[in-house]
C-alpha cells in the first residue's frame, strides 16, 4: 500500500512542477532561473511571459540597483532609452505572497494599476512593499515569482558600484544585462 501511494505521489510530482512556467535570464554576471506564480498572479504572469516571447528583455539593464532592497529591469538598454511597452496590467499584488528576499515582482509607478514591463528581484524581505488595502498606497507590488537557481548572481549584481547615469541614480556603472530571456520546457 505505502509503495503504490508513494509511486503515485512520485507521478504527480512533476506535475507540481510543470504547473508554474520558469524562466531563465541569462545576464553578463551568469544565469538566474525564476519560477513563475501563475497560479497566484495569471495575468501578471501572462504578461511577463508575453514580453519574454517577444524578446523584450534581450539587451536590457538592471538599471536600479539599490543593496539591500531591490534589483530593477526590464526597461532600459544598454543605451538607458526606455523601451516601448504595451498597456499596464491591473495590480494583482492582493494575491497574499509577501516581497521576500529573492521574490520577483512588478515595478510601477504611483498609480497601482501602471506595471507593464519592469520587474525587481528582492534583495531583503520588503513587507513594506507587500498589499495592505486598496487604498492608492495601501496597494502593493504584485509579487508574481521567485528565483529559484542563481541567487547568487543577483547578489553579484547588487555588489555593483552604482550612481548616476543620465540623471538616473542608483545604476550600475559596469552594465547588468539581460543577454537572454527564455522560457523553460
Amino acid at each position: 500500500m505505502q509503495g503504490l501511494l508513494l509511486s503515485a505521489l512520485l507521478a504527480l510530482a512533476p506535475l507540481a512542477y510543470a504547473a508554474n512556467p520558469h524562466v531563465l535570464l541569462s545576464t553578463n554576471q551568469g544565469d538566474v532561473e525564476l519560477e513563475l506564480f501563475a497560479d497566484k498572479a495569471p495575468k501578471t504572469v501572462e504578461n511577463f511571459l508575453r514580453y519574454v516571447k517577444k524578446g523584450h528583455y534581450n539587451g536590457t539593464v538592471f538599471h536600479r540597483v539599490i543593496p539591500g532592497f531591490v534589483a530593477q529591469g526590464g526597461g532600459y538598454g544598454v543605451d538607458m532609452r526606455e523601451k516601448p511597452t504595451d498597456k499596464p496590467i491591473q495590480n494583482e499584488a492582493n494575491n497574499g505572497l509577501s516581497n521576500s528576499v529573492g521574490t520577483l515582482s512588478m515595478a510601477r509607478t504611483n498609480d497601482p494599476h501602471s506595471a507593464s514591463a519592469q520587474f525587481y528581484i528582492n534583495l531583503r524581505n520588503n513587507v513594506m512593499l507587500d498589499h495592505r488595502d486598496q487604498s492608492p498606497r495601501g496597494w502593493g507590488y504584485a509579487v508574481f515569482g521567485k528565483v529559484v537557481k542563481g541567487m547568487a548572481v543577483v547578489e553579484k549584481m547588487a555588489a555593483q558600484p552604482t550612481g548616476y547615469v543620465n540623471g538616473m541614480p542608483d545604476v550600475p556603472l559596469q552594465p547588468i544585462i539581460v543577454k537572454t530571456a527564455t522560457q523553460l520546457p
